[in-house]
């Protein structure tokens, strides 16, 4: 079955120098890891901090872009591109694993629909509006309500990318972004990466009603993988504490100079100690894959584990080469074989065939 993970966060670890062609201990993803976990496909995002704006932000996409095209080029043996369905459905049946780009924060289009065109050109097919913040487009859930959802030029946004063919995400998005990108898209939208608000509490996870909305209008939700997002009792000895900022402290000396071994090896220590906390388990993700199938339908939920992004994850979810082992999960809770294609992948790739569709009216 075609397996689809609608958000890696992987090219900011291609620009941390890892290489993708090798199977690296302790990462997240690779494409020997994916390979071996049977992910067929998969949006790299390009994510873009907060703290950047304007230029800076629009130099810093465009580097992520180089390093993910300089990548996968050099493994086009057994890896390669697609920019629709059409060729993620033609790479599948050659056996090739498939990267598709999304951008993490719309903040490299700089108030400007011709960087949006441009970004689209480049292979850019999928946008999350917002991070952890409002910018231009529209209001983050951690955000100040700048604009009490789109903003004037947010809307624009949309109905450009609703003509170009560019999946609209709002993971990251406040409620009332997600309530308006609801009212003026005329595509289905999607979250590439959050949970449910009924099972868990965090901000970033979606009310029982928008996963309904997101569903009428033929969206899907992809359940995200970040512990914290899965259940209300995980609380990570990082978070608040001065352990916590020990480690960011770590990492961010790791991301300014990702070739010092000595620092590279500080980065895999916390990483090994992470991989050894107490963390819930794959079963939690299939918790929240059932609650959306009972609230919203079978046909509108997915996965997207936000791997390279996240700082820990399920326990038994450690990379992408232990997926299957999701779905085994989900065998064992009675979904059948079709059932489980349509949550792998399938409903994913309904959607985005949806979107082109309509953008061929416009």
């Amino acid at each position: 079955m075609l397996v689809f993970d609608s958000h890696c966060d992987s090219p900011s670890q291609m620009h941390r120098l890892r290489d993708f062609a090798k199977d690296n201990k302790l990462a997240h993803n690779d494409f020997p890891k994916m390979k071996k976990g049977g992910v067929s496909a998969a949006y790299f995002a390009l994510y873009i901090p907060r703290e950047l704006k304007d230029a800076e932000a629009t130099s810093y996409a465009l580097e992520l872009l180089s390093d993910v095209y300089e990548q996968v080029e050099a493994s086009q043996d057994s890896v390669d591109f697609a920019f629709n369905s059409e060729e993620l459905e033609s790479n599948y049946k050659a056996g090739l694993t498939t990267v598709m780009i999304s951008m993490e924060n719309g903040s490299p289009i700089q108030r400007n629909l011709n960087l949006l065109r441009m970004f689209y050109r480049m292979g850019v097919t999928c946008m999350t509006l917002t991070h952890n913040g409002d910018n231009e487009i529209a209001d983050s859930v951690v955000g100040n309500g700048r604009w009490g959802g789109l903003s004037p030029f947010g809307r624009e946004v949309v109905a450009e990318m609703n003509r170009l063919g560019m999946i609209i995400d709002i993971a990251h998005a406040s409620d009332d972004t997600v309530a308006d990108c609801l009212e003026y898209s005329k595509a289905p939208i999607v979250s590439t990466h959050s949970c449910c608000r009924d099972l868990c509490h965090h901000r970033r996870n979606l009310t029982d009603d928008q996963i309904k909305a997101i569903a009428a209008k033929g969206g899907v939700v992809q359940v995200a993988f970040c512990p914290s997002f899965l259940t209300d009792d995980f609380d990570p000895y990082f978070d608040n504490t001065e352990e916590g900022r020990t480690v960011d402290a770590i990492e961010e000396e790791f991301i300014k100079d990702p070739s010092n071994k000595e620092k590279v090896a500080a980065w895999n220590d916390v990483c090994a100690r992470i991989n050894a906390m107490e963390r819930p388990s794959l079963k939690y993700v299939a918790d929240h894959i059932d609650h959306v199938v009972q609230i919203a339908g079978i046909d509108h939920v997915g996965i997207g584990s936000d791997f390279d992004g996240i700082t820990a994850t399920p326990a038994g979810l450690e990379n992408s080469s232990m997926l299957p082992a999701l779905f085994e999960e989900l065998r064992g809770r009675g979904y059948s074989e079709e059932e489980i294609a349509k949550i792998a992948g399938g409903n994913f790739v309904r959607v985005m065939k949806e979107v082109e569709r309509i953008a061929a009216t416009l």
